[in-house]
Formats: structure tokens, C-alpha cells, sequence
């Protein structure tokens, strides 16, 4: 069967920098399922995209369907016969609907049962006739933004400007929003012009001619490499920042590195406002000694040629300037103002309508912070730091330095607390309760700073739970999510045991307190309680844990999460072992009985009948002694375990359910003890066993 490949190119208005990769991987992974739903056979598929095209490349394509045999099933024979032999409607209703008729019918023997089978063949399409789908493909891909433009009803993630659409040398023919495939592209817009694509093959060097480098990798090497020789001649370091990178390589077609100066008086300013100015704002990549000092150089990404390089760093440094400039005013008139009257103005700033001011929330904060501080035991020196750090910590969002660079919060913070004369410590606190503030990022190191973390972080979660903004789906405005992942990475980081669900309830409490909550505290704690688990259960999966492993740490109450990690890694371990099975299978067959236990009260071991019945109690209460102390998980699941013997000749010899109704409820009691001391390790009945 002959081969051709198949090109397709939506040339597009620039689209933002942030949603290109993603964009490219979704229309080549939605016509490599086209391909195989359609059953059309191809060697390989590769994806391209720049700032104003997305672009899927597949070699080798069939230029017919696969011929499809197949055998189809019906109804079995007495449903497929009348009582004559003569055949019902439901077998001319199948063989009609497989395109068949009686005469084809043959019954085959399927677990002791004849069933009506027909033989059925259908031919492959061409594929050229198929291809015009590929329009479905791309009006249904989705964006996180998208617009309309002229009188057309598409929404897109920018406006179409350009289809090229070739399956070898024939243009596949469809159209959107007025705009015909073709076998035409468009090359740099500045630098390129029109030209034609007649075999796909030759689209990559093509544009390559017109100063477009489709692949993005090849862009995003060639940017690196041109970083390296910058630096390499002048002796200095370029960081490369990965998310920086990535949006460099998708704002330009053809890149071409270069770098500038700034004056050696902005050094004055905190590296972190210098790099925040040229990296967000700019993006352009800062450059730094070998011993790690920031220098008055930076180096930005051309989308053209090495022509007229020098005009195009000084048009650089002149942007940059004023940025900078900026910057060393707002620093400046910053120096002029004391801590309590930034603080001052925080009453007059709503944090949100329904959950009160910037001030509030910052009381709120800090009488969280002092009850962990208090939970915890901290020394009193890191209470009053914890104190300290939590009144003033959101001083700096009224800055101007903060206001001009959000990004900067928290950085600025401890620049600025440090400069007022407030103690290490409580600088360093303030910049750290913002952390983690990405998935990259590291949890705070000080106690100080982790429970201020922890405490903010929860009552934003708590504030807004209790005014009905919940996550869902992709909605997530107030980042929830992320700030609940770092709550639950700071606990286990630190190790500290503080029972989760005290630290919710505690700020549901300071939440209720405050008239914020629209629902019972009890209905809010359940709430959050899943909401963390979702959480929780992320952070296991990305360690590896098995699936129903989680379900049976998590089956229980929260309480400490380093405990919950910990007892999840020993059943990751142990669930191999010889005996794994047999062991779960025992203390899941103490949880099932005891669930039929209706009013569980004390056990009364008077009520014995037999050795096995006093064996278990003794073991259980032997158990439960070790269990007071501080052991670890592992040693808690041996001496779980090591109940097996005496459970297993309980079972073999004691009936649970006895006739007597006082033995019964007292032998129940006993599965209700037992099970209640198994579920605090985890709710083994999740445990899949084979």
C-alpha cells in the first residue's frame, strides 16, 4: 500500500507565550487519536509550534482504512427461532444493523449457550476522503483564554489566519472562518514572506529559509547555546531560569541573543527587585559573577537576525533604564515610612467583601499562629518571634516597591523589616510565610516562619470555604489548592505531629468568631477535611505509594501527617512480604464484625466462655501499652500483625454472634476495641490483597 505524509499548519496571530507548548501537545495528541479511532496507519507524528503557528507533521500515512473482519454476535438460538424454526425479529433485526442478511447466519457455543454469528466485512475508506475532518480537530481544541474576532461565532485563542493543510501533494480541502487550506505558509514576519509547501518533508527547512525554526526544542537549544557563548566570552555566569527559558523560546521565531548594561548605581537596589524587574517585566536574563555577585549587564532574546545588534541593546537599556529608574524611586520613598503606619493602612484595604479587610485577616493570623506556637511547644523565643513576624507581615503589600512588583511580596518584606530595625529572626519569618509559594519551591526552614506559613495559609483556605468558594475543576481563584499542598509539605518537612484536623477546626473557630462562616462548624470541618485529603493523597502518589494503600492511611482521621506518610511507606514496603496477605485478611476480618456492633461499650472479660476470648484481650492490652509509647510506624505495624495467631484461633473458636445476647455484645465489644486500635494505623479493609 502506498504512502503519503500528512502536513497541517494554523497560522495564527501571536498567541500568548504561556499557552503554546500545551496548545502544540493538544493538537498533535488529538490527531494521533483521530488517526487510530480512524484506524489509518503512520510511521510517526511530530509537533511544531512558534509564537503564530502550531503545526503536526506524520510521516507515512496508509491512503486507505485498514479492511475490517469481523465477527459479530446476536441473540442466542431460542430467541433467534421461533418455535417453527423460523427465524424472529430480532435475528433479521441483527443481521440487518450488521449489514447481513439470515443466509449468513452460523451459531457458535459460548459457555454452554448456541449464539447467532455473522461474518462482517467492511472495506477502509480513502483517506483523502477522511482528512476533511481534521477541521472538527481544530475548532474543538480548548484554550484557557480564548476571543472572537470579525462576525464569526469560532472562539479561539487567537484569531486564524492561514491554513495549510497538504496530505502529500494534495491540499486537504476545508475551511474555518473563511479561511481555504492551501499549500502556502507565511514566514518571519518581518524578516520571511509567502511562500509554497508542496511535499511535507520539506516544511522544516523550508521555513528555516524564511527565518522561522519550527521546532521549539531547536529554538529553545540554540537560545542556550547562544547564552553559554555570551557568557563564555565576557567570564560571566547567565542563571537560566527554566520558566524564563520556555517563554523566551515562545515569543520568538528566530532567536538571536544579545545583552546591554545598566549603570552600576541601580546596584544599590536588592538583587531580588533588579531580577524581578528584568526577568517579569522584561525578560531578560540577569548576569552574575563567578563568585555570584549580580552585575549592571543583562541578556534578552532578539526575534531576527544579528543585524544592527547594537541598536537593538540600546533600545534594550533604554526600557530598561526607566524600569529601573522606577524602582529606585518607589525603594527610595519606601525608606520614608515606619512599619505601624503601613500597618495602619491595612484596615483600610478589603482583602474581600465577605471576609473583611487586610487588618483583620492579619489578627486573625496572628492568633492562629500564637496557638500553634503554644501547640508546638516553641521555645519562647521563637513564640515571640512567631508574634512578631505574624503582626506585621503583610506590612509590605502596601509598599511602593510591592505595589509596582507583586511578585517581589515577602522579599521585600524582610529587606524592609531589616532596615527598620526588627530582628533577623522576624524578617526572615515574614519572607518565609509566603513559601512554599510554588511546587518548586522550598517549605520555610524556621519554626517561626513554617507556623506563620502554616497559619496564613489555612486561614485563607478557612475564610473562604466559609463564604462557599470552593474549588472545582479548573476554578481556582484564591489558590487553594497550592496553599493547602503547602500547608500539608510543611508539616510533614517539620515533622510536626499537630493533629490536622485541630489546626482546621482551631481556624474555622477564629473564622466563626469573626461572623465569616455561612455554615455550621461541623459542615465546614468535613469540607476541608476532604479537601486535604485530595491533597494528601497527591503528595502520596508522587512518593510512590499504591493506590489502595492511601485509601487505608487516609480511611481514618487525619492526625499527623509525617505519621500518615511514615505508615504509608511501611505498607508500600511490607506489602510484598510473605504473610502480607494472610495478616491483612485477619485484621480486616476483626474490622467487618465489629461493624456489626450497634451500642459498643466497655468489654467485660467476666463474660469469657473461653481461653481464646482472654488470649486476644491479653494481647490486645499488651499491644495497646507498647503502642503508648514512642515507637515507630514500622514497629506499630509488627505489632499489629503479630495479633494474627490469636486472632485466627479466636475465629476458630469462638462464635461472635452467639445466642446469648450479653456474650454477643460483649464479644463485639471486643472486635469494636480491637478495631478501633487497627484503624489508627490505617483501614485495612482498602488493602487490596491477592
Amino acid at each position: 500500500m502506498t504512502k503519503r505524509d500528512l502536513l497541517l499548519e494554523i497560522g495564527l496571530e501571536e498567541m500568548p507565550a504561556r499557552f503554546v507548548t500545551n496548545s502544540m501537545n493538544q493538537l498533535s495528541d488529538r490527531i494521533q487519536a483521530w488517526l487510530m479511532e480512524k484506524k489509518i496507519g503512520f510511521d510517526n507524528i511530530t509537533a511544531y509550534s512558534t509564537p503564530r503557528r502550531l503545526a503536526v507533521l506524520v510521516t507515512e500515512v496508509v491512503e486507505a482504512q485498514e479492511d475490517i473482519h469481523e465477527e459479530a454476535k446476536g441473540p442466542a438460538r431460542k430467541i433467534a427461532l421461533d418455535e417453527n424454526g423460523e427465524w424472529t425479529k430480532a435475528a433479521v433485526g441483527f443481521c440487518r444493523g450488521q449489514g447481513a442478511s439470515v443466509e449468513d447466519i452460523y451459531f457458535k457455543e459460548i459457555n454452554g449457550i448456541e449464539y447467532v454469528h455473522v461474518k462482517k466485512f467492511i472495506q477502509g475508506q480513502e483517506t483523502i476522503k477522511l482528512l476533511p475532518e481534521l477541521q472538527q480537530i481544530i475548532t474543538a481544541m480548548t484554550f484557557p483564554k480564548n476571543m472572537k474576532w470579525a462576525n464569526n461565532d469560532l472562539r479561539y485563542i487567537r484569531p486564524i489566519k492561514w491554513l495549510l493543510a497538504l496530505f502529500g501533494s494534495e491540499v486537504i480541502p476545508f475551511s474555518i472562518t473563511d479561511v481555504e487550506t492551501s499549500n502556502w505558509t507565511l514566514g518571519h514576519r518581518f524578516l520571511g514572506s509567502k511562500i509554497e509547501i508542496n511535499d511535507p518533508r520539506d516544511y522544516v527547512k523550508a521555513l528555516l529559509g524564511q527565518y522561522v525554526i519550527v521546532d521549539s526544542m531547536e529554538r529553545k537549544e540554540a537560545i542556550v547555546s547562544q547564552l553559554e557563548k555570551i557568557a563564555e566570552e565576557n567570564e560571566w555566569v547567565i542563571p537560566i531560569d527554566e520558566e524564563l527559558l520556555e517563554e523566551v523560546t515562545n515569543l520568538v521565531e528566530y532567536p538571536t541573543a544579545l545583552f546591554g548594561r545598566f549603570e552600576e548605581e541601580f546596584l544599590e537596589i536588592p538583587e531580588e527587585v533588579l531580577i524581578t524587574s528584568m526577568k517579569e517585566h522584561q525578560r531578560y536574563f540577569p548576569v552574575k559573577s563567578n563568585e555570584g555577585k549580580l552585575l549592571p549587564f543583562f541578556v534578552t532574546v532578539r526575534n531576527g537576525g544579528h543585524e544592527h545588534l547594537e541598536k537593538v541593546a540600546k533600545g534594550n537599556e533604554k526600557v530598561l533604564r526607566a524600569r529601573l529608574s522606577d524602582a529606585a524611586f518607589f525603594y527610595k520613598e519606601d525608606q520614608k515610612s515606619e512599619i505601624d503606619s503601613l500597618l495602619a493602612k491595612l484596615t483600610s484595604i478589603v482583602y474581600h467583601e465577605e471576609i473583611g479587610t487586610l487588618s483583620e485577616k492579619v489578627s486573625r493570623v496572628r492568633m492562629l499562629t500564637n496557638e500553634m506556637a503554644n501547640k508546638l511547644e516553641l521555645s519562647s523565643e521563637e513564640k515571640q518571634t512567631a508574634d512578631r513576624a505574624s503582626e506585621i507581615c503583610k506590612f509590605d503589600l502596601v509598599t511602593n516597591m510591592v505595589y509596582e512588583f507583586p511578585e517581589l511580596q515577602g522579599f521585600m518584606g524582610e529587606k524592609y523589616a531589616l532596615q527598620k530595625g526588627e530582628k533577623p529572626a522576624v524578617a526572615i519569618a515574614i519572607n518565609e510565610h509566603y513559601m512554599p509559594r510554588n511546587a518548586e519551591d522550598n517549605t520555610p526552614a524556621s519554626n517561626a516562619g513554617a507556623a506563620l506559613s502554616i497559619a496564613e495559609k489555612m486561614d485563607t483556605i478557612a475564610a473562604c470555604f466559609a463564604i462557599g468558594i470552593i474549588p472545582s475543576g479548573s476554578q481556582d481563584p484564591y489558590a487553594l489548592r497550592r496553599q493547602a499542598t503547602g500547608i500539608v509539605q510543611t508539616l510533614i518537612n517539620k515533622e510536626w505531629n499537630i493533629p490536622l484536623e485541630w489546626l482546621i477546626n482551631s481556624a474555622l473557630s477564629l473564622a466563626e468568631k469573626a461572623g465569616i462562616a455561612k455554615k455550621s462548624i461541623c459542615e465546614l470541618s468535613n469540607e476541608l477535611t476532604s479537601f486535604f485529603k485530595l491533597r494528601i493523597k497527591h503528595i502520596l502518589q508522587e512518593r510512590h505509594i499504591r493506590y489502595d494503600l492511601i485509601e487505608a492511611v487516609l480511611g481514618n482521621e487525619i492526625g499527623s501527617l509525617p505519621s500518615i506518610v511514615r505508615r504509608a511507606e511501611v505498607l508500600e514496603n511490607r506489602k510484598n512480604d510473605a504473610g502480607f496477605k494472610e495478616s491483612m485478611e485477619a485484621l480486616s476480618r476483626v474490622l467487618n464484625i465489629s461493624a456489626k456492633a450497634e451500642n459498643p461499650r466497655e468489654v467485660n472479660p467476666e463474660l469469657f466462655e473461653n481461653e481464646f476470648e482472654t488470649n486476644l484481650f491479653n494481647k490486645y492490652a499488651d499491644i495497646k501499652e507498647q503502642l503508648a509509647a514512642q515507637i515507630s510506624e514500622n514497629d506499630e505495624f509488627e505489632l499489629l500483625i503479630s495479633m494474627k495467631p490469636e486472632i485466627d484461633h479466636y475465629f476458630e473458636n469462638t462464635m461472635v454472634m452467639a445466642d446469648r445476647q450479653e456474650i454477643r455484645e460483649n464479644r463485639l465489644n471486643q472486635m469494636v476495641q480491637l478495631a478501633k486500635m487497627i484503624k489508627k494505623f490505617a483501614n485495612v479493609n482498602e488493602i487490596i490483597v491477592k
